[in-house]
């Protein structure tokens, strides 16, 4: 079966999702960002590796963070950035996608970094590309809809690896709104191919998608014994604007059972860490004391994750 995220030579050309991609892969962009990290300490934060490409930012969602962080990337990469909030202009004129697509490659584009709240945009703009073959255009997946977040599920395996060196070992738990988070499908489908020796998913039933047991996770509706003996604990955004009807009962019901306090944090083992993709929703999935404590790695996510982004985009350029 031929992966459409991989060239003919089984190189990265698109980055779509995490499912599917072959554990080097992974490894190659997790071990290519190591060095990135670094240049953000510098006094010139620039490398070359993308000068006179020009990447631009497709955003028909919005999103302050992810794309803020991508325009970093590139820029430290020197590639030249344009920003298109698309949601407000063309496709608002009736232009469809793959005409502003087919229009932005008509002005020299050479990455797309997709964000759309439809699940496979990104793939059906590669397989326009591909078939009008454009092999030297490349796609990445900024997140879409519910399905796919794969450069912060990247982000995150590399948080996680950071800290804990390997991934064989380790228990990990992803917390509260598993079903209409993109991110967390996206790590489960990291950290099960890089080996986890347990994904846990808690949350309540309402919150779960259905047979979530088949992407190889272990359900717990209890949160104390979801956390116990914990390596990894990541925290999900209740994504309140996604929810149709009412799947909870209230904010502080949620927080109640599903919240990580200090004392729920006890469960977990005592260097376990504490990951939020962000933004917290503070007294909701969070308190205040677990969010700015000692075993949250929140902030450092978000440094990790321009270095994640820079690697994937060296990689897709041929760097």
């Amino acid at each position: 079966m031929h992966n459409p995220q991989l060239n003919a030579g089984g190189e990265l050309q698109h980055l779509l999702t995490l499912e599917g991609m072959p554990a080097e892969i992974i490894e190659r962009i997790l071990d290519t960002a190591v060095p990135f990290v670094s240049i953000a300490e510098r006094d010139v934060k620039k490398v070359p590796l993308l000068r006179g490409k020009t990447v631009f930012n497709l955003f028909f969602e919005n999103s302050t963070r992810t794309r803020t962080t991508f325009e970093i990337a590139a820029k430290r990469l020197s590639a030249d950035v344009i920003n298109l909030n698309v949601g407000v202009s063309s496709t608002s004129k009736g232009e469809t996608l793959l005409d502003t697509i087919d229009n932005l490659v008509a002005m020299n584009a050479d990455m797309f970094v997709v964000r759309h709240g439809e699940s496979g945009a990104p793939h059906l703009i590669a397989q326009h590309l591909s078939a009008r073959q454009r092999a030297h255009i490349h796609v990445i997946n900024a997140g879409d809809g519910r399905h796919a977040h794969p450069t912060q599920g990247l982000l995150d395996l590399f948080t996680i690896r950071h800290y804990k060196r390997e991934f064989r070992n380790l228990a990990v738990a992803i917390v509260g709104d598993v079903l209409h988070s993109r991110v967390a499908r996206s790590l489960i489908h990291g950290l099960t191919t890089m080996g986890a020796a347990e994904v846990r998913a808690i949350g309540p039933q309402t919150l779960l998608p259905t047979a979530v047991e088949k992407m190889g996770v272990r359900v717990f509706h209890d949160m104390k014994a979801g956390l116990a003996g914990c390596d990894v604990i990541v925290m999900l955004r209740l994504q309140t604007e996604r929810m149709k009807g009412s799947l909870l009962p209230s904010a502080g019901e949620f927080f109640k059972h599903y919240g990580l306090t200090t004392d729920k944090l006890a469960m977990a083992k005592p260097d376990a860490i504490v990951m939020h993709p962000g933004p917290m929703n503070r007294g909701v999935e969070i308190d205040s004391a677990v969010a700015d404590g000692t075993h949250s790695v929140i902030l450092p996510q978000v440094t990790f994750g321009i270095a994640v982004r820079m690697a994937v985009m060296s990689i897709l350029a041929g760097g």
